[in-house]
């Protein structure tokens, strides 16, 4: 770790707390395609699992926090907070299919509860 510190450091890269938040939210965000490309691979189709838009939620709140409290760069914060709706509501999509799928496995449970 040190080693890539002073590699950083001779190339004049900035380190900080609020530049490791930002490149991990960079990183995960990235990942998500990743993630896509191996359930493809594993399905001989493209899909996209829900991973993929769990993954990109968590990237994008990451990386938007960076953006809005050390950057204070309106265009990361927009073009980062604009799609996280959608993927907000493609991963409660995917919760809600799920706790009904389950609720259909087991009828013995309440139709209205769905916390367990």
């Amino acid at each position: 770790m040190q080693s890539l510190l002073a590699i950083l450091q001779l190339a004049a890269v900035e380190v900080n707390a609020w530049k490791i938040i930002g490149w991990t939210g960079n990183l995960i965000f990235g990942l998500r395609f990743f993630w896509q490309w191996i359930a493809s691979e594993r399905a001989k189709k493209s899909i996209i699992p829900p991973g993929f838009w769990e993954i990109s939620l968590l990237g994008s709140m990451i990386y938007t926090s960076y953006f809005i409290f050390y950057r204070h760069d309106s265009v990361g914060i927009i073009s980062n907070l604009l799609p996280l709706p959608l993927y907000a509501r493609n991963v409660f999509l995917h919760w809600r299919e799920a706790v009904s799928h389950k609720k259909a496995q087991d009828p013995t449970k309440e139709a209205d509860s769905f916390l367990e």
